[in-house]
This record gives structure tokens, sequence and C-alpha cells, in this order.
């Protein structure tokens, strides 16, 4: 089964906890807010295998539940 991730910005804090769980995954924007870097924060890519543990961890941590994962590709809503 495939995974997908994205964050969701307009509710990220960025407290860097993402980061620090899974740094393969996550990067910061020059405002510190996180982004999912395998595909720019679109949510089309698939996190591998060997990465879930760690996505996971940043999902358990994140404290505004701004990680968002999936099976199927992702699309935030714009508001």
């Amino acid at each position: 089964m495939a995974t997908h991730t994205i964050v969701d910005q307009s509710t990220c804090i960025a407290c860097g906890a993402c980061g620090a769980s899974a740094p393969d995954i996550f990067e910061y924007n020059d405002e510190g807010f996180a982004f999912v870097h395998l595909d720019n924060n679109e949510g089309s890519a698939e996190v591998d295998e060997d990465l879930l543990d760690d996505l996971d961890d940043a999902v358990e941590g994140c404290p505004t539940d701004s990680i968002k994962v999936s099976e199927y590709p992702i699309v935030l809503e714009e508001v």
C-alpha cells in the first residue's frame, strides 16, 4: 500500500517536531513552516517504506495535527 503525506501549512506552528522525527521527509521554508521535500508539499510522492516509522513519529509528535497521511495522493482545499 502506498503512503502519501502533506503538511497543512495553514495550521503548522513551525515547532520543528516533524523535522526532528523525520528529517528525510520534512524541511522548512523561509518562514519556518514545515513542508514535505519529497514533492515540494504537493501530496503526490509516495513515502519510501523505510521512512514510514519516522513518518509515524512525526505525525504523533505534531501538536497541531498538520501532517496529513493517506494511501492516495492528497490535495488540501484552499480556504
